[in-house]
């Protein structure tokens, strides 16, 4: 039989909670779900008024891995699904994630959850920039958090302020408040401090994605301002061997990392982070943090 739990009123039918999810670490769906109600807080403030995108992976990350942006099948009637537009002229409906119901039901069907820049409300206008430091082998995410102080002291020069998380695969994520501004600027602006690291790094960073390029360089990823597209959620669960979580990270971690192992976090650390920092990336809802772009 499938459990039925009651969350905030909601009957929730929870299934294959015994289910090892992650072999690697025999990590079972009841932990996932587990990790996914004590971690509710801050994960729900960076998915309110965001539409999801999911990366569903229900038989582990060895097994099929599918994409969508559409409502998954039985969604719930009381689930949130707004209109938003997928391009200039064709619109589609978007699973919104606004309670700890809402979180658990789209946990339970083993999820990546990934949002783009901007909110519902204002499709296309992006109130965070991001910038996905993705390391070419034999880089590894120690030379991301070398590329990733040069950027936020250019960031700083224009009067920015960014904050970072690990991807929870093999590199960072950069974050910046912004006053709402158009995607397409954010796009360009962004682009543009790529191509200056790029300059700026001899050798050590490529701003174009062709993968001939990437060996033993950190790939200054600003594509994902453009307004199609999302980036993995903050305290997400990724789809990787191991239970690793885009986990948000100091940077004094940044400044003295000199091995990867130091910046891999998994669903088990999150707990005691978040009793210990709080939700780093809290200033990103903060508008005396968030500044216009120049």
């Amino acid at each position: 039989m499938t459990p039925i739990t009651e969350v905030e009123g909601r009957r929730l039918a929870l299934s294959n909670l015994e289910k090892v999810i992650y072999p690697a670490t025999g990590t079972t769906k009841g932990e996932l779900l587990h990790y996914y109600a004590i971690t509710a807080e801050p994960l729900l403030a960076h998915l309110r008024d965001r539409p999801l995108s999911f990366l569903r992976y229900p038989d582990g990350p060895d097994g099929q891995r599918f994409f969508t942006k559409n409502p998954p099948p039985g969604t719930p009637s009381w689930v949130r699904v707004a209109e938003v537009p997928r391009s200039s002229r064709e619109r589609g409906e978007q699973v919104v994630v606004a309670n700890l119901a809402g979180l658990i039901w789209a946990a339970n069907l083993v999820v990546e959850f990934h949002t783009p820049q901007w909110r519902v409300e204002e499709p296309a206008r992006a109130d965070r920039m991001v910038f996905d430091l993705d390391p070419g082998a034999p880089a590894t995410v120690v030379d991301c958090c070398e590329v990733a102080l040069w950027l936020r002291g250019r960031l700083g020069a224009d009067g920015l302020a960014a904050y970072a998380k690990t991807s929870g695969s093999k590199g960072l994520h950069l974050l910046v408040p912004l006053e709402p501004t158009p995607s397409a600027e954010v796009s360009a602006y962004a682009k543009s401090l790529a191509v200056e690291a790029e300059a700026e790094l001899g050798g050590l960073v490529v701003h174009r994605m062709a993968r001939a390029l990437r060996p033993g360089k950190v790939f200054v990823d600003h594509s994902q301002n453009a307004a199609a597209k999302t980036t993995a959620t903050p305290y997400t669960l990724r789809a990787r061997p191991a239970p690793t979580v885009s986990t948000p990270v100091t940077w004094e971690e940044i400044e003295e990392c000199d091995s990867p192992d130091e910046l891999v976090f998994e669903l088990d650390d999150i707990a005691v982070r978040l009793e210990r920092y709080g939700d780093l990336l809290a200033p990103l809802f903060d508008p005396e943090h968030a500044g216009g772009l120049p």
